[in-house]
């Protein structure tokens, strides 16, 4: 059995491996014949099923009782700041938790604590989240044996097992359960729509869909007779469903993104305030599509496992430890960090060119060769990022990133379904080239990390307005994120009430007009009658329209999209289709920006045309 565990900054995305543990057919194997399938049609962008996908929320008891009880043991993911309120709501829970127990847990925690100076909150939860993976359900939590296939890090806190059902049974954690998973659902209702634009963007990129269901060949049990044993052996074909499971977790470290694998079903745990379409999500994701290709051409790869092992190899000789994957996990590796380079690059150069194009409106003529030049230097710069981003996976054994990138690159516009074109990219391999690929990039590597020393310089001499005003954008944020959370519990009143205290602290800040747009429109729903439905409609409208005019067209061009369109959709609603119509034109004249309401316009001005 295989499994791997890695870490990347700024978010933290833990990845563990575990294939499934017996070859019997699991519980998500259904018995049928399998009929072929051709995976290489793009999503349909008119009707978004994520199921139809992979893609699944998924709610975790096991994961919830862990965390709660982590907290419970003394695990703080931010220390010195201020914890979350579903935090709070939990320690007040716990508050009256038998001493004696609390201090066995703490006695634990403490004492298999990672020691490494450089070890973060999310470094310290990694291991308790896979323990939650390798745990069964409540109230149970069948407790696996100790093995040499469990999750990286698992066997140093399985002995948290017993405690932790101490901890379910003791502290009323049972009775509060399904309050807890209703705040963990309204966390996956708000990732939903940026999980969709995710998913969407990463197969468009491709041009591929993912495999969900893979087929099993079981070889059916002797019957016991001699005659019809001796007789050719008969199988039997399974199908088993592969989900992606979306799984909110409003207990975890900030900013640390965990992924694991279990059999068919692959696990991305969410903290709060994540954006789904993150590079370390959008990782994630990519594995769930590659690995079954991996599958599917391992005789081409196998193929090329002398030149490919060999590229390890010398890898190896100079970064002792940074090319220790195997040959087919090089190529998986390879071919998910080339595609998520190549998609994040895209996305930044994409936004380069709409700041750009917003600019040059306003720019004279005298000044538009220093813009051009600017714009150089930044798209420069953003090449240099993917470089540099590329470099350091392939130090770490994605020995064909650079080649991948390459072959992708040039089927970006092609339309073609990327995984045809395996067999061939493969064929192609120069081993030689991707040898020298060190020298090749050397330059641009060295420009990235003098950029990056300056930015930290920069950092450490920022003036103390400018940091009292990065804290209070910040502040705005997370407040947001609560009036969000607010919102999707029904919880209207207080979110308006909320809000209208920020509006006297962030004076004519357009978010807190967008989100009071949010608040009256989404109580519109809840209406008892027709008049305070319209009533909270216009609240709306007028809102969205604040935060329009209140927006910075330089810098908030995604906050006008969406208003537009928002306001839009509530006109054509209320049968107002002209004033409609100017609105989804005045988003689809922005054009698409990163987060913005392009493709929506569009739709919607369809709908309402005759």
């Amino acid at each position: 059995m295989k499994k791997f565990l890695f870490t990347v900054s700024i978010l933290a995305l833990t990845s563990a491996r575990l294939p499934a543990q017996t070859p019997a057919p699991s519980s998500n194997a259904r018995q049928q014949p399998v009929q072929p399938q051709r995976q290489s049609a793009r999503p349909a962008t008119a009707s978004f099923d994520l199921a139809e996908y992979g893609v699944q929320f998924s709610l975790q008891p096991r994961l919830v009782v862990v965390m709660a009880a982590l907290d419970a043991a003394g695990f703080d993911p931010s220390p010195g700041k201020p914890a979350s309120p579903f935090r709070l709501r939990v320690r007040e829970d716990q508050s009256r938790l038998d001493p004696d127990l609390r201090a066995q847990m703490r006695r634990f925690y403490e004492s298999h604590k990672l020691r490494q100076p450089s070890a973060t909150p999310g470094d310290q939860a990694a291991r308790y989240v896979s323990l939650a993976f390798a745990l069964g359900q409540p109230p149970t939590f069948d407790a696996p044996p100790r093995a040499d296939d469990l999750f990286v890090g698992v066997a140093d806190v399985l002995d948290f097992a017993p405690l932790l059902r101490e901890f379910y049974r003791r502290s009323g954690i049972e009775e509060r359960l399904p309050s807890y998973l209703a705040g963990y659902r309204a966390e996956g209702d708000r990732l939903r729509r940026q999980t969709a634009e995710m998913v969407k963007t990463t197969l468009n990129y491709l041009h591929t869909r993912p495999v969900v269901s893979t087929t099993e060949r079981v070889r059916v049990p002797p019957t016991g007779d001699k005659k019809k044993d001796a007789q050719k052996p008969k199988f039997e074909e399974y199908v088993h469903d592969r989900n992606f499971f979306i799984v909110p977790d409003p207990l975890a470290a900030h900013g640390a993104v965990n992924f694991r694998v279990v059999g068919d079903n692959y696990f991305v745990v969410i903290p709060p305030g994540t954006d789904p379409t993150s590079s370390e999500v959008r990782r994630a994701y990519l594995q769930y599509v590659v690995d079954p290709l991996i599958h599917k051409f391992n005789r081409d790869i196998a193929l090329r496992r002398a030149d490919i092992q060999g590229i390890l190899d010398e890898r190896a000789k100079l970064t002792p430890g940074g090319a220790s994957a195997g040959v087919f996990d090089a190529v998986a590796r390879s071919l998910v960090v080339a595609a998520d380079a190549r998609i994040g690059a895209q996305a930044r150069l994409a936004d380069l060119q709409s700041r750009a194009a917003a600019r040059l409106q306003k720019t004279k003529e005298s000044e538009r060769a220093a813009l051009t030049k600017e714009v150089q230097e930044e798209r420069a710069a953003i090449d240099d990022e993917a470089t540099a981003q590329l470099a350091e996976a392939y130090e770490r054994g994605a020995v064909l990133a650079f080649y991948f990138a390459e072959e992708l690159k040039q089927q970006e516009s092609s339309g073609f379904d990327f995984s045809d074109a395996i067999p061939d990219v493969l064929a192609r391999l120069d081993a030689p080239r991707e040898l020298r690929r060190p020298e090749e990039y050397a330059a641009a590597r060295a420009r990235v990390a003098a950029a990056r020393e300056k930015s930290a310089k920069e950092a450490a001499t920022v003036s103390p307005a400018d940091a009292n005003e990065a804290a209070r954008r910040a502040a705005l944020i997370k407040s947001l994120d609560e009036v969000s959370r607010m919102i999707q519990s029904r919880d209207y009143a207080g979110a308006e009430v909320r809000l209208r205290v920020m509006l006297e602290e962030y004076k004519g800040e357009p978010r807190v007009f967008f989100a009071l747009g949010q608040t009256w429109s989404a109580g519109a729903a809840d209406a008892a009658n027709d008049e305070t439905r319209d009533t909270r409609l216009n609240n709306a409208l007028l809102n969205y329209g604040n935060a329009i005019q209140s927006a910075d067209r330089d810098n908030d061009l995604a906050l006008i999209s969406r208003s537009h369109v928002a306001r839009g959709r509530i006109l054509a609603f209320l049968e107002r289709n002209d004033e409609a119509l100017k609105e989804f034109d005045a988003a689809i004249k922005i054009g698409e920006v990163s987060g913005g309401a392009y493709n929506d316009a569009l739709a919607a001005k369809k709908k309402l045309q005759p």
